[in-house]
């Protein structure tokens, strides 16, 4: 590294930034690369602001031509993303117990029509189209932090399909068109094929999704425990009756919704809870629970193992009361305190999303390619976890603060 180039120091960081960097960007050939991966790295982690790569690079280096030569390694350079991604895994495994696998969605408003897969979208979170990037990540829950290791990107037909446009975005052989399920899929898929730990439950808001029922069976296929937000409208089966009660609605076999289901209750009791709501209060909740089969998520499925799931959700009294979110779980014995607290890591990988965009520049990469978006995730991902879980262990050890599951199925219920 010459002397115009070299980063200025981390304050008490740099020998253990070195290791970091080495650890998740080693496979790169090159020594520039490496270097410039720690140049980036060091750039989010200290860059107030907005982190444009010439913000970035004009914070760690003197040099007049680091800019240029950061813009190089994060849009041009044709450098493999996975492996730094399985490093960062690793890495986070080594160092916390994962409670979950939990996906979150990323939406990355843009003004013009020239960035990768950039199309309009609805966000259920804005309540309005957006023209923009949307992504799905994968978080590792660890009870109290969220830590994204891998990512997806949407891309429509319009960008798949089109010669061109594959060809300026410069979009990888072999990637298509994915409908986002089919995305959450090669995210647990990939997770899965290259954790050293042993499989967490996979947490998810399917409530948007048309195939959800599809994704539920095909996680139960693939030998997953999850724990997924369902759309209100999707078809479920209650899957029993209990004594003495005769709602249609609740028979034993009668098709209904989700969201029929849940505010009407089930086959068994209305389960009662206490949740930390907004600014630390305890809310009350009123949690519905029952057992049912969902029709579409039994394709493939042996007629002779049809599969029972346990759907819950909270009862909002008073009319035109919609209700929460309404989850279904293939974990039907565990005990619904698991269940909840499960439920509130999709709520956490949210607030790692919006610290993601506050602090470590999600929203703010300004190149068009394919690669140069996965490179960006892949560091921001990186800058994250570093900081993250140092702040985390600090958290944990100090008196009073909550001990968090550390292996959900060992207590069920009776």
């Amino acid at each position: 590294m010459t002397a115009d180039t070299r980063p200025r120091a981390l304050v008490s960081m740099d020998t253990a930034l070195d290791g970091y960097t080495e650890r998740l960007f080693g496979h790169l050939p090159r020594a520039d690369q490496r270097r410039w991966a720690q140049v980036y790295l060091q750039g989010l982690l200290t860059t107030p602001g907005k982190k444009s790569v010439r913000r970035l690079a004009a914070s760690v280096t003197a040099s007049p031509t680091a800019s240029q030569s950061l813009q190089q390694f994060i849009n041009a350079s044709p450098w493999d993303w996975e492996p730094a991604r399985r490093a960062l895994l690793h890495w986070v495994e080594e160092r916390h117990p994962v409670h979950a696998w939990t996906i979150g969605q990323a939406v990355l408003p843009k003004r013009g029509e020239h960035s990768v897969g950039v199309h309009r979208r609805f966000d259920p979170a804005a309540g309005r189209t957006v023209n923009g990037q949307f992504g799905l990540g994968l978080f590792l829950s660890l009870g109290g932090a969220s830590v994204p290791v891998d990512w997806r990107l949407m891309l429509p037909e319009a960008w798949t399909d089109d010669p061109d446009q594959r060809r300026r975005a410069r979009i990888t052989p072999g990637t298509a068109h994915r409908a986002p399920e089919a995305l959450v899929l090669e995210l647990v898929d990939a997770v899965a094929a290259h954790t050293s730990a042993a499989r967490t439950p996979v947490v998810a808001d399917l409530s948007r999704l048309a195939g959800a029922a599809e994704l539920l069976g095909a996680l139960g296929r693939r030998g997953h425990d999850f724990l997924v937000s369902v759309p209100h409208t999707l078809p479920v089966r209650a899957a029993g009756l209990a004594p003495g009660r005769a709602d249609a609605a609740r028979a034993a076999g009668c098709e209904t919704t989700a969201g029929d289901l849940a505010r009407l209750g089930n086959t068994r009791h209305p389960y009662a809870a206490v949740l930390t709501g907004p600014a630390s209060r305890a809310q009350p909740m009123r949690i519905h629970s029952g057992l049912v089969r969902v029709p579409g998520a039994e394709t493939g499925t042996p007629a002779t193992g049809r599969v029972t799931y346990r759907l819950f959700g909270e009862r909002r009294p008073g009319p035109g009361r919609r209700g929460g979110p309404i989850w279904i779980t293939n974990m039907v014995e565990h005990r619904m305190d698991d269940l909840l607290y499960l439920a509130r890591q999709s709520a956490e990988a949210g607030r790692a999303l919006g610290t993601l965009a506050e602090d470590f520049g999600l929203l703010d990469f300004e190149g068009r390619s394919f690669p140069g978006w996965h490179h960006h995730m892949t560091l921001m991902s990186a800058a994250y976890a570093y900081k993250s879980l140092p702040a985390l262990r600090d958290r944990q050890s100090r008196p009073g603060v909550p001990a968090y599951p550390t292996a959900l199925g060992s207590r069920r219920s009776a």
